[in-house]
């Protein structure tokens, strides 16, 4: 506790003084000892009390009070097994902020998030960090007290909560998403339910959620990793990008995933959780908590890659469309776009007369058809002329057109 409230501090000395001071007014008692002699301290019911007091008001949820049970028949305390699970979520949290992953009253444990058919699944720790790149971030801390199959269905249960609209959606929005299976995908993440809880993760998909794996060893991890791979490969995996340039395009489409990274508590205490002690599901090397969140081969290396995709096919169909442009059968030159579409349309064709001559060589056309027009017309409006020598016998206002 003391390198969650006290990080700078070199020893826990101050914080056991506290905790000492706060178990003389009855607010918080010892639960247990672990077995490297650490203790888990929790509220009493008066400490409980007064801690909602304080928090509550500010928007801080008060995780539920502890109480203290025993066995009837032995009288051992009951639920020890859960201090030691708060014991590790306790650590993590710890390990976080002296990271500076995060601010003390930026944790909260035990959250639920409420599924359709009213199952709440409940993260063990819900950290809030955005200027450290994690605008929100599930924690589930696994001492492997469960089964591998048991995160998968966790891991399902975010899955389908992400795909969750609120209540007051709008009747289209719901009827949209009652219309086909899937359907939810082409709903925008601001108009889901997480929206309204969590804050924009600045990157593709879902909430990330976190595995810390604690008390076991790398094999037990492998093989609980590789069945969130293979069994939960739906919940967490990218998908191609359906478009028309899908051969040019490598990047893959996060929108509908999990981000999901696991580490181990051991870790996070020998290297801190700033280091390269973080791996994303079915990526080999490990890397920093915001490196492993990112997806470098997502969204911007799509955006990339379509531009230059349909950079390409513009130049290819450009060029396709300049090898079938026309020549001028008189003087040899290629017809220009205007040209080229004055005879192609129909409502422009029946007007453009010889369809094998350019824009030039068909305006001298039109010229030479023009002045000839022109001296017809010319012609057959000017006056007739008077002959000279009228026919014997005839008056002299006798006239005849001349031939």
């Amino acid at each position: 506790m003391w390198k969650l409230t006290r990080p700078d501090n070199q020893h826990d000395k101050l914080t056991r003084d506290n905790l000492l001071d706060l178990e003389d007014h009855h607010l918080v008692r010892i639960e247990s000892v672990q077995e490297d002699q650490r203790q888990v301290w929790v509220l009493t019911a008066k400490g409980h009390r007064e801690a909602k007091q304080l928090l509550e008001p500010k928007g801080i949820r008060v995780s539920a009070l502890r109480k203290q049970a025993y066995d009837p028949d032995n009288g051992e305390l009951l639920g020890t097994s859960y201090d030691d699970h708060a014991a590790a979520v306790t650590s993590t949290a710890a390990e976080l902020h002296c990271a500076g992953i995060g601010h003390r009253l930026g944790f909260q444990t035990e959250i639920g998030h409420r599924l359709a058919d009213g199952y709440v699944q409940r993260a063990d720790l819900v950290v809030r960090a955005p200027e450290a790149g994690v605008p929100v971030l599930l924690l589930e801390i696994d001492r492997r007290s469960e089964d591998a199959h048991d995160l998968v269905a966790k891991l399902r249960r975010y899955w389908e909560w992400g795909r969750l609209l609120p209540k007051d959606a709008h009747k289209r929005t719901v009827d949209l998403v009652r219309s086909r299976p899937g359907a939810i995908e082409d709903i925008d993440h601001e108009k889901r339910l997480w929206r309204r809880i969590y804050p924009p993760t600045g990157r593709e998909g879902l909430v990330p959620l976190a595995f810390v794996f604690a008390d076991t060893t790398k094999t037990k991890v492998d093989n609980t990793v590789k069945v969130l791979e293979e069994a939960g490969r739906r919940y967490w995996a990218p998908r191609r990008y359906e478009t028309y340039y899908e051969e040019a395009i490598t990047a893959k489409d996060y929108s509908q995933a999990v981000p999901v990274v696991f580490t181990t508590l051991e870790q996070l205490t020998e290297h801190g959780a700033d280091a390269a002690v973080w791996r994303r599901l079915e990526r080999k090397d490990e890397q920093t908590l915001t490196d492993a969140l990112d997806n470098p081969d997502g969204d911007a290396l799509y955006r990339r890659q379509y531009a230059r995709a349909e950079a390409e096919d513009e130049r290819r169909r450009a060029a396709e469309r300049e090898a079938r442009r026309p020549l001028c059968t008189r003087c040899g030159w290629k017809f220009t776009d205007e040209r080229w579409e004055e005879i192609s349309v129909h409502r422009t064709a029946v007007r453009a007369g010889d369809k094998s001559v350019c824009g030039p060589c068909h305006a001298d056309d039109v010229a030479r058809e023009e002045a000839a027009a022109e001296a017809a017309r010319l012609e057959a409006a000017a006056p007739p002329e008077l002959e000279d020598d009228p026919e014997p016998g005839r008056g002299r206002g006798w006239f005849r057109r001349r031939a």
